[in-house]
């Protein structure tokens, strides 16, 4: 899987040209660029975190408040982000989103103490919060008919576990031959890169003028998902009882309880009820937040494990992920055939059982110190990836489909939040059960429930291939 795999539009084959082709192709590798790098800036100082809380001599609550920080505000925003995405266009948003992100990843690695840092980790979230959603809807833009944007999905849905290793791969490379402060050179050089070439390479897209932007519901979610966000976060320092647990954590459910309330009354909510109804596409959006919790999981554990158990450096630790980059990176190459070939609901539920195979693996055999790496943890290094770039690619394809051009946004801002949203939400509940072990195993049986779910619904609905990738069903 590479950003330059992008579909032609077989819909119009006999009207496409070679020259249309290569702008596609272009156009996509582009997007996807810019996708990997959002996920990529979310994992980027998560290997470093305890050299930066050394050099600025910071507390544990502080490192988890900087390491969390990206990720609140690109979660709670991202429904936000689509609905401006798709009231003013997306190119439109796209581009001001680039501008927002670029300036926060300049100014982080100047930044001369804690509250700099934090600030600019917070901007950063927000321009990822309007560039995703509005990424997307440029990219349906770019493959206008069903079946060429189905294909363009497959791909794009491992694009973000992609950009997830990449974070964890370099970042600890970096650090330790540079300084953590070059990780923000990347975020900033894909995002001014994005600037040149977006009016070159990516069409213009119209604006839906008739819609209203909802901020009621944009504040309520905004800072429902911030807050609960927070509280669950925090349990990695606090007790669940503690103050600084409840008092978010009810807050934010309280508000997004009275979001839900507010969404079924507006005239045009921010996100529609019955959109999260279908249950292919909500088992679709859970099959991408257990993968996120997955391989967010996968790489702390094992970080945590091997710099602390078996005393290995960042750059050593960086190095163990290699096999797991190249199983993501074979089957996310694999994905895209084999939902044309199975459908992307049996491509999901197969990627997510591999998965889960992997975490139980991980949890038997590869935390104990004295075990050797072939033998105890690469193959639950390649079991995992693997399943979850096909998880990935086909939950993008179902969470997508059926969706009208003019909800490309929203569909983009739930599809984000699922995977923002995952690693966040699942990760707080598995902590409590105790031992990295028991987390890993307990999530892995999560994986396979929803695989299970996800064939059942598979064999009660009938198909609609029409908008899927050729020779996929439902």
């Amino acid at each position: 899987m590479t950003v330059t795999d992008a579909p032609c539009d077989t819909d119009t084959e006999t009207d496409t040209d070679p020259t249309t082709a290569t702008q596609h192709r272009r156009a996509f590798a582009l997007l996807g660029s810019v996708q990997i790098t959002l996920i990529f800036t979310l994992a980027a100082i998560a290997v470093p975190l305890p050299e930066i809380g050394r050099a600025f001599g910071l507390e544990r609550a502080d490192l988890i408040l900087l390491s969390a920080a990206y990720g609140l505000t690109f979660a709670g925003l991202l429904l936000f982000g689509g609905r401006l995405a798709d009231r003013y266009g997306g190119r439109r948003a796209l581009t001001a989103g680039l501008v927002l992100f670029a300036a926060a990843s300049a100014a982080a690695p100047f930044a001369p103490g804690i509250g700099t840092l934090l600030a600019a980790r917070f901007a950063q979230g927000a321009g990822a919060a309007l560039i995703a959603p509005a990424a997307m809807g440029v990219l349906r833009a770019v493959f206008p008919a069903p079946t060429a944007y189905g294909k363009a999905m497959a791909t794009w849905g491992g694009l973000s576990v992609l950009g997830a290793t990449a974070g964890n791969l370099l970042s600890g490379m970096i650090a330790e031959l540079l300084s953590w402060r070059w990780s923000f050179a990347v975020p900033l050089a894909v995002a001014v890169a994005a600037l040149v070439l977006a009016p070159r390479l990516l069409p213009d897209t119209p604006p839906s003028r008739g819609r209203a932007l909802d901020l009621p519901g944009a504040l309520l979610a905004t800072a429902g998902i911030t807050l609960a966000s927070y509280g669950l976060v925090v349990t990695d320092a606090l007790p669940w009882s503690s103050a600084g647990v409840l008092v978010p954590l009810l807050i934010g459910a309280a508000l997004l309880l009275a979001f839900w309330c507010a969404e079924r009354r507006a005239g045009d909510p921010l996100l529609p009820p019955r959109f999260l109804r279908d249950r292919r596409r909500a088992l679709a959006l859970a099959a991408i937040a257990f993968s996120a919790c997955a391989t967010a999981m996968t790489f702390v554990t094992l970080s945590l494990h091997l710099q602390q158990d078996r005393d290995w450096s960042p750059l050593r630790t960086s190095a163990a992920f290699v096999p797991f980059a190249l199983a993501l990176l074979t089957s996310g190459r694999a994905a895209g055939p084999l939902i044309a070939r199975f459908g992307p609901r049996v491509v999901t539920a197969a990627g997510l059982a591999t998965a889960g195979a992997g975490l139980v693996l991980l949890a038997l055999t590869g935390l104990d110190p004295h075990t050797p790496y072939a033998s105890a943890l690469l193959p639950g290094l390649v079991l995992l990836p693997a399943g979850a770039a096909a998880a990935f690619a086909g939950a993008a394809v179902l969470t997508t489909h059926g969706v009208p051009h003019e909800r490309t946004g929203l569909a983009g801002g739930v599809l984000n939040t699922a995977m923002e949203l995952g690693p966040t939400v699942v990760f707080a509940i598995v902590l409590t059960f105790g031992s990295d072990a028991v987390s890993l195993a307990a999530t892995g049986a999560a994986l396979a429930l929803v695989a299970a779910l996800n064939l059942r619904v598979q064999r009660s609905r009938p198909s609609r291939p029409s908008s899927l990738p050729q020779g996929a069903t439902q």
